[in-house]
């Protein structure tokens, strides 16, 4: 697989809250990102309790999961349980109180993408010539554009398109979505923050991931424009082309 990671903490934020982990269990492709919040220490703090939750919890028991229903309920039982975790953690210390992140995990398996996610980081699938989300922000502005109040594209400016509506940590139970996706050989998955995309337009993320082969240049392009647009906040992404292995 030709996979590239990429964090950086922007122009603007003085500590990195995004965590990342790419790894293999197995045939199995897992791709983690989180974004934390909770002020400074906290973010990172509860960003690296899920992902390395995550990660532990995945190569302990993806092995053990031989059908795709079992597989979704491991990823979503393992955020709940990271969920608890970080939540936890969060009263041990009146410094971590109300820390979270959000978190978006996926899994390569076959012809499948295995997605559980909590929050507003991403997944992009580049299809051909085509782009599609196919995660859904968690946030006040997304419901405001699924009910018609506001456009998406005043939802890029909106003042309270940082407002959560579920994130990871904060409460003592959360629901993350679960589902999967089929793919085709030579797709482009990205995972990222907003970091990326607030400050990147989706048209422009395409044009970048659909010009450029090496997917190192992609990332460095992109991180360069989210920078160049003032960099306010961290900036992740994973960015995979996935090589569907005949049996």
């Amino acid at each position: 697989m030709n996979v590239v990671s990429v964090s950086d903490k922007g122009l603007v934020r003085t500590n990195n809250e995004d965590c990342l982990a790419v790894f293999s269990v197995g045939k199995d492709e897992c791709f983690v990102i989180a974004d934390g919040m909770g002020g400074h220490a906290a973010g990172e703090l509860a960003s690296r309790i899920a992902v390395d939750y995550v990660q532990e919890a995945l190569n302990d028991y993806l092995f053990e999961t031989d059908d795709p229903e079992k597989l979704l309920r491991l990823l979503s039982f393992t955020l709940e349980k990271a969920n608890v975790k970080v939540y936890l953690e969060s009263l041990g210390s009146f410094r971590y109180r109300g820390m979270g992140t959000t978190i978006t995990v996926a899994v390569l398996r076959d012809k499948k993408l295995y997605v559980s996610h909590i929050g507003d980081c991403r997944l992009y699938l580049l299809h051909g010539q085509h782009m599609k989300q196919l995660t859904t922000d968690h946030t006040l502005v997304q419901q405001m554009v699924d009910s018609g109040a506001i456009t998406k594209e005043e939802a890029r400016t909106h003042p309270k398109r940082n407002m959560l509506l579920r994130s990871l940590g904060v409460n003592e139970y959360v629901m993350p979505d679960t589902f999967t996706v089929d793919m085709s050989n030579g797709d482009v998955i990205l995972l990222c923050s907003d970091g990326l995309y607030g400050c990147v337009e989706d048209k422009t993320i395409r044009a970048v991931l659909r010009k450029h082969k090496s997917l190192e240049y992609c990332a460095q392009v992109l991180l360069d424009l989210a920078n160049g647009a003032g960099g306010t906040d961290n900036i992740s992404m994973i960015i995979a082309e996935c090589e569907i292995k005949k049996k």
